[in-house]
């Protein structure tokens, strides 16, 4: 028997996007793929916010069904108390399998303190979940990379090691990104080849398909590709 939030889901099915996020999201059991378009989640996550239907959801882990996963993180993206949108990441965290997942997680309680997430992205980093450790990346990148910055945020990053393509992927995405936005500070990283080759090329590939980058610095990162 579906619950209601499956047969909602199940509503907003679209069989061609349906085909589409299975082939996006390769790390993920095709069946539990319902194929609901972002805006359509995130629809009805507003609608849901603050019933008793979304609270006896966000309880029930795990889930079946990959668009559930997608709903109970745009649910809490929506708590603005910062400790309580900790607890439920914290509790969201070790069940998600997808890229997708992870990169759409925005919690509104941490854009306006980001700097008490330091100690829990710490945390992360060291996790054994590819995906926590993915999202530990994404949060240093979106927080941590403008006023905040802090030179030895890249050292945290370029320490991670790991053979799981999306954690590899974050990090370059990552630096590519820290190119753009502090380019003094992150180009030794590359001058001195302290990322794995895989990640350092991929680094390279991403800040040149940049627009932040000048035409002056793709040029040299060119140069620094290693073969």
């Amino acid at each position: 028997m579906m619950t209601a939030i499956q047969r909602k889901l199940f509503d907003l099915q679209d069989k061609g996007y349906q085909a589409g996020s299975v082939k996006l999201n390769p790390s993920v059991d095709p069946e539990t793929i319902i194929g609901v378009r972002i805006p359509a989640l995130r629809k009805l996550a507003k609608e849901l916010k603050g019933t008793e239907e979304a609270e006896g959801f966000l309880s029930l882990l795990p889930h079946k069904y990959f668009e559930e996963y997608q709903l109970h993180s745009f649910l809490i993206g929506l708590i603005r108390n910062f400790d309580e949108g900790l607890t439920e990441v914290e509790r969201l965290l070790p069940y998600l399998n997808s890229w997708a997942l992870t990169d759409s997680m925005r919690i509104k309680a941490f854009d306006r303190d980001p700097k008490r997430l330091l100690t829990h992205i710490d945390r992360w980093l060291g996790s054994d979940h590819p995906y926590t450790v993915r999202y530990a990346i994404l949060c240093l990148m979106n927080y941590f990379l403008d006023d905040h910055f802090q030179p030895d945020y890249l050292e945290k990053v370029s320490a991670v090691k790991s053979e799981a393509y999306y954690v590899n992927m974050m990090i370059a995405w990552y630096f590519a990104t820290a190119l753009a936005k502090q380019y003094k500070a992150t180009v030794p990283y590359i001058e001195e080849q302290r990322l794995s080759k895989w990640v350092h090329n991929k680094t390279i590939q991403k800040a040149i398909e940049s627009y932040r980058i000048s035409g002056e610095q793709k040029a040299y990162l060119r140069t620094l590709k290693i073969k």
